[in-house]
């Protein structure tokens, strides 16, 4: 067992910082739910046709294309990091550079997807819906642990992280790149249909 030295100051303010986190994790799922909710609701009332709909797939796909971009971006260098070929500072610089790209991309499929006249009787309609959702909460659950992966020392590799971090590392990216992978095929057939 080792001893840190650690003044009174900095556990509250720790402890405050987890409790902070802890209150945004639960007010961004929230806003999360809310937002995919509101998005499933108004295309079941919202119909368009023709030249609109086409225009509207289009914006779809090039915020598909910007969020899920930034997704592979990210997993492919913290896959590098894994491996010995990137730092971790490399990889929360990255992260932080992608997520206004990864959460607007998102956010805008959401609101693009409103006036695509998805069949929301189907099945996989209904599967693409949740990995979308899945994958919103997924990306949320992250935050915690990127914010305690920041504070470490920049240069750290993934083996010295502990079990749990890269257990909850691993799990989210899996998770993430099934309910993306699932998402966009089952998008890509139903556009064809």
């Amino acid at each position: 067992m080792s001893y840190v030295p650690v003044s009174r100051r900095t556990i509250r303010l720790h402890r405050e910082s987890e409790r902070s986190t802890r209150r945004l994790v639960a007010a961004l799922s929230g806003v999360a739910i809310a937002a995919w909710l509101l998005s499933v609701l108004l295309s079941a009332a919202v119909s368009v046709d023709g030249f609109v709909h086409d225009v509207d797939l289009v914006v779809h796909d090039l915020f598909l294309v910007v969020a899920f971009g930034a997704i592979i971006l990210v997993d492919w260098h913290g896959f590098l990091w894994l491996i010995g070929r990137r730092t971790l500072g490399e990889i929360i610089r990255l992260d932080g550079a992608a997520t206004p790209l990864i959460w607007g991309g998102l956010a805008g499929m959401l609101a693009t997807g409103v006036f695509l006249s998805p069949h929301l009787d189907s099945p996989m309609t209904e599967v693409k819906l949740a990995a979308v959702l899945v994958l919103s909460l997924n990306g949320i659950m992250l935050i915690p642990l990127m914010r305690r992966l920041a504070r470490l020392p920049a240069r750290i590799a993934f083996k010295d992280l502990s079990t749990g971090q890269r257990v909850h590392l691993m799990s989210c990216l899996v998770v993430s790149q099934l309910c993306w992978w699932t998402a966009i095929i089952i998008g890509f057939i139903n556009a064809q249909s």
